[in-house]
């Protein structure tokens, strides 16, 4: 992608962690992002690089078997998701479109998202509960999400509630297993 006269390649990463420092110093006009680097805390870490980088552009490549990525990577306001075996050349076109400022959408991996069962979560639910799978306490969640900890105790139990999950393990294995995580 280097080659491209008009790409300038100002940073690459091999963690989620290494890729939101790396795109704090070199603030780029389009960051491409592997949601594999991403794993599991997909949702969370895409809205903590729009919110740290509001101006930056993120094209996501995704598999077309992650449901919940490519739903979290629209809600958090993506310019572009991509399969990740697309072709290099498609991936270059991608990265134009993108920086200027159109959004392009994989049908592969927007079937999947689409086909998959819709979560019965809310919005701040699922960010609760990915906080909890990334092992967070809900003293831990509430000062994340800027809320009381009674708040975050109470979401816990209206999501174990709407999955009818035994306990929070087993609501985050539903969860997991449905693709809303």
């Amino acid at each position: 992608m280097g080659a491209e006269a008009d790409i300038e390649v100002v940073a690459e990463a091999a963690s989620a962690d290494e890729a939101a420092r790396a795109a704090l110093r070199a603030r780029p006009d389009v960051a491409v992002v592997d949601a594999a680097l991403l794993g599991r805390h997909a949702a969370t870490t895409l809205a903590r690089l729009r919110r740290a980088l509001p101006q930056c552009r993120l094209l996501l490549l995704a598999g077309v078997n992650r449901p919940a990525v490519a739903r979290a990577a629209l809600r958090s306001g993506v310019g572009g998701l991509l399969g990740r075996d697309v072709p290099l050349a498609v991936l270059i076109d991608g990265v134009r479109r993108v920086a200027a400022g159109g959004r392009l959408l994989d049908p592969d991996v927007m079937a999947g998202a689409l086909l998959a069962e819709s979560s019965p979560l809310t919005r701040r639910e699922s960010e609760v509960l990915d906080l909890a799978a990334q092992g967070h306490a809900p003293g831990g969640i509430a000062a994340a999400l800027h809320l009381a900890p009674g708040t975050v105790r109470n979401h816990l139990a209206a999501i174990t509630g709407k999955l009818k999950a035994r306990s929070r393990a087993d609501a985050i294995r539903i969860a997991r297993a449905n693709g809303w995580l």
